[in-house]
């Protein structure tokens, strides 16, 4: 299992948005025709975020909701050009990073394998920055392509 089976140059938006809200907005417009109920979506995103911040910290927030009707899980990812975005990160940087993901709420170890393989990603600090510094959506989906290698090659005996 690695990231970037759940990534799509599709999915990838750069954003100039000034707030959250915006930001996830934009985000889940990115699958307006993919999702047989988006509306419904954006309502659990939203409402997740009532609950608690998404936003992880070192300038990353990973938004999720889990559905009944979804099949397959995918990660939308938005890189924030300008500005930092507040959003009530533990370490209050401003969130630049977002990767949503969504997928079906009855694949609960999946779920948290998709998180464990995006959180040791995202640690990576050369991999935020090379985001940070993408020029395309192709370009982002090959930096997680690239990180998986190195990790695989890292984990040979």
């Amino acid at each position: 299992m690695r990231i970037v089976d759940y990534l799509n140059p599709s999915l990838v938006a750069f954003l100039d948005v000034s707030t959250q809200d915006e930001a996830i907005d934009a985000l889940i417009d990115r699958l307006e025709g993919k999702l047989d109920d988006t509306e419904s979506f954006r309502q659990a995103i939203f409402q997740r975020e009532r609950l608690v911040s998404t936003g992880i910290g070192m300038g990353v927030a990973i938004p999720h909701a889990k559905m009944k009707n979804f099949t397959d899980f995918f990660i939308v990812v938005g890189i924030q050009r300008k500005k930092g975005l507040d959003w009530n990160g533990l370490d209050k940087i401003p969130v630049k990073l977002i990767f949503m993901i969504g997928g079906p709420e009855d694949r609960q170890t999946e779920y948290l394998q998709i998180l464990s393989l995006l959180t040791a990603a995202i640690k990576d600090a050369e991999l935020r920055k090379e985001l940070l510094k993408a020029a395309s959506s192709e370009e982002v989906v090959a930096l997680f392509t690239d990180f998986s290698h190195r990790i695989a090659k890292s984990h040979q005996i």
